[in-house]
């Protein structure tokens, strides 16, 4: 690999892959700044790509979505615990994120509620101020530090009970670093951090490994590195060092380092999933399509249906232009769906019905997916529409292919 390209960053198709590995890992709120930066690297290298463009502004839709829903099934959890200002923090973020009607009408009605009880709150609040504000002048103070305190805790809340009881004693600099890290604040969250790293200096601390996640989106390769190789000998079990480390070594080309760092894997750790996922995406960016193809279909002769692994395979057999194989695949993973009464990723349909389009599987099945893809996804109705015409074109229903035409161009004026 050259110099410059080294430090001229990833290219648009190489943040949107990652975007994508982040969506199959269901990190939605990673998957959507990854897809922002490939957009903004697009519009800054080869803006004229219209087909990428479209693309990227769908994923980043269906990631605002995943979003919105998300912070109101949060919301409702601190609404019931009785925490309201971070309630009313998520559910403003989710208005601010969704375009789904029926979402803001329910989370419009759960901010009515929210605004009814805080008012109440605050006039009992007054009441009691009245009836013991001596009382309380001379008493120590029994109100929570802040609203900061309450989302530590919940993000908090999320990790295993071990991890949650060592990042609840890292003190205050750890604290406002974790939270610059969730909320994006990546400089931020450096900055706190590295303080946290002075303040729990003993082996074995989960501080470097934060610390690491907020160099790596800095684009801080070499610190990051450094901080991950040394957290993994004192803590080899925990899997998340080997995902950060496994993205550096993508990014920089360290494609055998990669291999090396998997193959070291101790235990039943190396037997899980994730461990598997990363071998075969460490053979698929090295461009290495064959070996990652080998070692997913192995993986079903030896254990059966996944849909994690059945959407890597698919994606390696694009790669190679096995597109009937692709197109296998895709109908597989809706048919899986659609057994289970699951909802199908509008991903996942898409893909399958640009695949049957281009290779002139021209039917009403396909029809009906793109139909289903416009009223999903309007910031790519048009291009939908467009296709649902030439579908009709191809069945001779000029009528219908005519006003699918008009509804297209119309659509498209509007964007």
């Amino acid at each position: 690999m050259s110099f410059l390209k080294i430090f001229s960053g990833k290219s648009p198709e190489a943040h949107e892959q990652k975007g994508d590995e982040l969506v199959a890992a269901d990190l939605w709120g990673k998957a959507k700044v990854e897809y922002e930066r490939a957009l903004d690297k697009l519009e800054k290298t080869t803006p004229q790509n219209n087909k990428l463009k479209l693309r990227l502004l769908e994923k980043i839709e269906r990631t605002r979505a995943a979003l919105a829903y998300r912070h109101k099934l949060n919301a409702d959890d601190m609404l019931e615990a009785g925490f309201y200002h971070d309630a009313r923090e998520l559910y403003t973020l989710a208005l601010e994120l969704t375009e789904d009607a029926r979402l803001e009408r329910d989370v419009a009605q759960k901010l009515e509620e929210l605004d009814f009880q805080m008012s109440k709150n605050v006039e009992e609040t007054i009441v009691d101020y009245d009836v013991d504000e001596e009382q309380a002048d001379n008493e120590p103070s029994m109100v929570p530090n802040g609203q900061s305190d309450e989302y530590f805790t919940a993000l908090c809340g999320t990790l295993p009970a071990d991890v949650q009881k060592a990042y609840q004693g890292y003190g205050e600099n750890f604290k406002k670093g974790y939270l610059a890290l969730n909320q994006g604040d990546f400089a931020e969250a450096a900055d706190f951090l590295s303080r946290a790293m002075d303040d729990n200096p003993a082996a074995g601390s989960y501080v470097p490994l934060e610390l690491a996640t907020a160099y790596l989106n800095l684009q801080k390769h070499s610190e990051a590195q450094q901080l991950l190789a040394t957290f993994i000998e004192s803590q080899p079990q925990v899997l998340p060092a080997y995902q950060l480390l496994c993205e550096i070594y993508w990014e920089t080309g360290a494609y055998e380092q990669a291999e090396t760092l998997l193959d070291s894997v101790p235990g039943e750790l190396a037997e899980s999933l994730a461990v598997f996922m990363m071998k075969g995406e460490t053979r698929f960016h090295s461009g290495n399509y064959i070996a990652a193809k080998e070692l997913y279909q192995n993986f079903f002769q030896t254990y059966g249906w996944n849909e994690m692994v059945a959407r890597a395979l698919a994606k390696t057999h694009e790669a190679l232009n096995e597109f009937a194989n692709a197109r296998n695949l895709y109908r597989r993973i809706m048919d899986e769906c659609r057994s289970c009464h699951a909802r199908i990723d509008p991903f996942i349909k898409q893909r399958y019905a640009d695949l049957c389009f281009d290779s002139g599987m021209l039917n009403t099945d396909i029809l009906d997916l793109y139909l289903s893809l416009a009223q999903e996804h309007p910031a790519r109705a048009a291009e939908y529409y467009e296709k649902v015409s030439r579908i009709y074109a191809a069945q001779e229903n000029q009528t219908e292919a005519e006003r699918f035409r008009a509804i297209a161009e119309k659509m498209a004026h509007r964007q």
